[in-house]
């Protein structure tokens, strides 16, 4: 027995090197094989930016989201993403307008009357006054912008992907891109758009790894909603968002 000895110990002697070989070879990625997220996300305006010529709209969203990884390397971790709005508000300026007949004392009096326009709010004032077969009409036309009408409703996203770079890193920068459908519960942006519009977003920012298993990630997106003209008009909302998410995961 005693001639086998040396036998094991080169043999033990050997595959020590080989076993922190392996490990070296091993990089810690901090990545999930599936991960799942709450987030917020807020607009204060919206412009012509891509494709929507809708202003002064206001986007307040809550949601979920579920991704599964299917890339990872040292420079990538590539993800199919989609996610969950049950809540979006969606804010338009109310033009209330206002108009005082003087002339003729038949119709003489006060009418009121809340708008929506594509475009932004601007209170004005303005008499009219003309005369047809004979008699005069006068009136005054004033509008006010004090108010705004929030609109509820929900979005689905479901194709979707998500890259965090250098997956090696605890802070990763982060691209996104998603499209999906918004239902509202009434006609936005205007009266004669549509309560079924489509959704797409680019989005880029930065996700800090708290652990391997939770993250908090912060993101500036380019988010467009439209109905592609399946209704009367389609202005399109084109909006600037900050979405603050909390992931976790396996």
């Amino acid at each position: 027995m005693h001639r086998f000895l040396p036998v094991a110990l080169l043999t033990l002697l050997l595959s020590v090197p080989a076993a922190f070989s392996q490990a070296k070879t091993q990089p810690f990625y901090y990545s999930r094989l599936n991960s799942f997220g709450f987030f917020g996300e807020y607009s204060n305006n919206s412009s012509h930016i891509l494709l929507g010529v809708t202003q002064n709209r206001k986007l307040l969203d809550f949601g979920g989201f579920y991704s599964r990884r299917i890339l990872l390397n040292h420079i990538v971790d590539g993800q199919y993403m989609a996610e969950l709005r049950p809540v979006m508000l969606e804010s338009d300026p109310l033009f209330h307008e206002t108009t005082v007949v003087t002339s003729p004392p038949s119709i003489a009096g006060t009418y009121e009357n809340d708008l929506t326009f594509a475009e932004a709010c601007h209170p004005f004032s303005k008499t009219f006054t003309t005369v047809i077969e004979g008699m005069t009409y006068s009136s005054t036309e004033t509008i006010s912008c004090k108010h705004r009408q929030w609109t509820f409703g929900e979005g689905f996203s479901p194709i979707g992907f998500k890259a965090n770079f250098l997956p090696g890193h605890r802070l990763q920068p982060v691209f996104t891109a998603l499209a999906g459908y918004m239902f509202s519960t009434r006609p936005i942006p205007v009266v004669d758009a549509g309560s079924w519009n489509f959704t797409f977003e680019v989005g880029a920012g930065f996700e800090l790894y708290r652990s391997a298993r939770r993250s908090i990630r912060a993101e500036y997106l380019l988010h467009h909603i439209s109905n592609d003209y399946t209704a009367n008009t389609n202005p399109g909302i084109d909006s600037q968002m900050i979405q603050i998410t909390y992931a976790f995961g396996h």
